[in-house]
C-alpha cells in the first residue's frame, strides 16, 4: 500500500515519465572475478544541441547569485553529453558493491554539487549545505523512503542510505531552480559519462549484457553489448530529443 501511495504521488507531480524514474534493478551478487574485460563509450548528441540559457535567480541573491547556470543539459563542442547515467541492466553477478563508501551531495552558492551523484545502495550519502542559508532537501523516490526536509546552516550534514535501485530527482523546495539526481545503485557496473560524454565500466565478467543510457531530458536506449576476457567492448551512444 505504501508503494501504490507513492507511485500515485509521482505521478500527480510528472516526475515519473517513460520509467526513468523509480526504476528497479535487478537482484546482485558480488564476489571475485575470475575472467574480466571491460565496456567503454561515449555519449554524444545527434543533431546540433540547443544553446544552454541561464536560470534567474530572484531568492536570496547575496548567496545564489543573479542567475544560475542551466544543467539540465550539457553539452561539449563535440556535442559530447554530459551527466548521462549508463548501467548494465541484466548483470546478476561480479565484483563487490562497496556498501562501505562515503559520497557526498552538497549545496553551493545554490546548486547542488555534483548535479547527478551516484551512490551504492547500502553506502552513507552525505547530503551538505555549505551555504551560509537554508535550503530544503526534497527528493522524489518510488523504491526508498522519500527525504523533505530542511537544512539550516545549523545542519550541515543529513546521511542518508538507500536500499533499493533507483535514479531519484531531488530539489530544493526553498530555491525551486535547484535541481539534482541521485542514482542510487545496487550493483557496481553503473557510470556516469564525464565531460568528454565518456564513461568506463571494469572488471566486467566475459557475457552479452543489455545496457541502458538514460539522461534527464533525452530520455533513453538500450544497446546489447558483448565482453570478452581481457578486452574492452567499445560502445558508442547517440542521444536525441
Amino acid at each position: 500500500m505504501q508503494m501504490l501511495k507513492r507511485l500515485v504521488m509521482l505521478c500527480g507531480t510528472g516526475l515519473l515519465v517513460g520509467g526513468a524514474v523509480g526504476s528497479v534493478w535487478a537482484a546482485y551478487q558480488g564476489g571475485a572475478v575470475a575472467e574480466k574485460g571491460s565496456i567503454s563509450g561515449a555519449v554524444k548528441f545527434a543533431g546540433q544541441p540547443p544553446a544552454a540559457k541561464p536560470i534567474q535567480v530572484n531568492k536570496d541573491q547575496a548567496t545564489c547569485g543573479k542567475s544560475q547556470p542551466a544543467e539540465a543539459l550539457i553539452t561539449g563542442g563535440d556535442k559530447s553529453v554530459k551527466n548521462a547515467v549508463v548501467r548494465v541492466t541484466n548483470i546478476t553477478k561480479g565484483k563487490p558493491l562497496d556498501a562501505a563508501a562515503k559520497v557526498v551531495l552538497d549545496q553551493v552558492k545554490c546548486r547542488f554539487v555534483p548535479h547527478i551523484v551516484m551512490v551504492p545502495v547500502g553506502a552513507t550519502l552525505e547530503i551538505k549545505n555549505s551555504d551560509p542559508i537554508t535550503h530544503n532537501v526534497h527528493t522524489f523516490s518510488i523504491e526508498n523512503d522519500p527525504i523533505n526536509k530542511a537544512q539550516p546552516k545549523t545542519l550541515p550534514i543529513i546521511p542518508t542510505k538507500f536500499t533499493a535501485g533507483e535514479i531519484i530527482k531531488t530539489q530544493c523546495d526553498i530555491h525551486k531552480w535547484m535541481g539534482s539526481w541521485i542514482v542510487a545503485a545496487d550493483h557496481p557496473y553503473h557510470a556516469i559519462t564525464d565531460e568528454k560524454g565518456q564513461f568506463k565500466l571494469t572488471d566486467v565478467p566475459p557475457g552479452t549484457y543489455q545496457m541502458e543510457i538514460w539522461h534527464e531530458t533525452l530520455g533513453k536506449v538500450t544497446k546489447e553489448v558483448t565482453v570478452k576476457a581481457n578486452a574492452d567492448a567499445a560502445v558508442s551512444v547517440e542521444l536525441k530529443k
